[in-house]
């Protein structure tokens, strides 16, 4: 039960948790099921406010059909047959499903946030815009708008496909630096914004204190982001500057 697939009526059970203000912790101890079965299907499905009963049980319902008709249409000889590595192709589609929800519980859209797991969980970490429709089953248009939003955020960078007139998209070990330079930027401006609001409204009025009070709260956000990313990059490139040591072998 823990680990099957979530029923129509707990579908609706979690859909009444949620209108009825109730935790993840809360819906997730009246069903039997671990939160994070919870958060993922809620995630997947729309979010707190979108979710329906219906519309997620029909939505696993076509994602199950689809994965069923791609494995009929790809012959296989073993059930890692076609990884290079070996990988268990279910186990990988389950982890793009978590990766994705996870992603859109940080606020990423859905389609932005398929992009950006796909481009994760590729061995080459690039694809091309026609590469992400195919894997994604998509139109390019969807393609391209999750990209913008990506580049716009620092979380993927473009490169241009050498001898080809084509854009690839990358992600890469500094991506995550990126976009949360980015962030910690954001909050500084904010944290400005808030500070010369503050003055225009009057630092003593109620409206003035609330958006100073903002300000300092931005203000500190943003420079300690700054500089917990800056001591990750002083650790990790100590870590990787330092030799690893080959295991102990038997002694001759």
């Amino acid at each position: 039960m823990p680990g099957g697939r979530l029923t129509h009526d707990e579908r609706s059970e979690i859909a009444a948790g949620l209108r009825d203000g109730l935790s993840y912790t809360d819906i997730a101890g009246r069903l039997g099921r671990p939160i994070s079965t919870v958060t993922r299907e809620v995630a997947r499905n729309g979010g707190p406010a979108a979710y329906r009963a219906d519309a997620a049980h029909r939505a696993t319902t076509s994602r199950a059909r689809r994965r069923k008709q791609s494995a009929a249409a790809t012959p296989a000889t073993s059930p890692t047959a076609g990884d290079a590595h070996g990988r268990d192709p279910e186990a990988v589609r389950e982890l793009e499903e978590q990766f994705t929800a996870m992603m859109v519980g940080t606020g990423l859209p859905r389609m932005t946030a398929r992009v950006l797991t796909c481009l994760y969980v590729t061995d080459g970490g690039s694809l091309t815009a026609t590469e992400l429709a195919r894997r994604l089953q998509v139109s390019p248009a969807s393609v391209s708008k999750a990209v913008g939003e990506l580049e716009q955020q620092e979380l993927i960078r473009r490169e241009r496909d050498t001898g080809r007139r084509r854009d690839r998209y990358v992600i890469d070990a500094d991506a995550w630096f990126r976009g949360w330079m980015a962030s910690a930027r954001q909050n500084t401006m904010l944290a400005d914004f808030a500070l010369r609001s503050a003055r225009v409204l009057g630092p003593a009025t109620p409206a003035g204190t609330r958006m100073q009070d903002i300000g300092h709260f931005f203000e500190h956000v943003g420079r300690t982001m700054i500089q917990a990313a800056e001591q990750w990059r002083q650790d990790d490139a100590a870590r990787r500057s330092t030799p690893t040591e080959p295991p102990a072998g038997p002694r001759p």
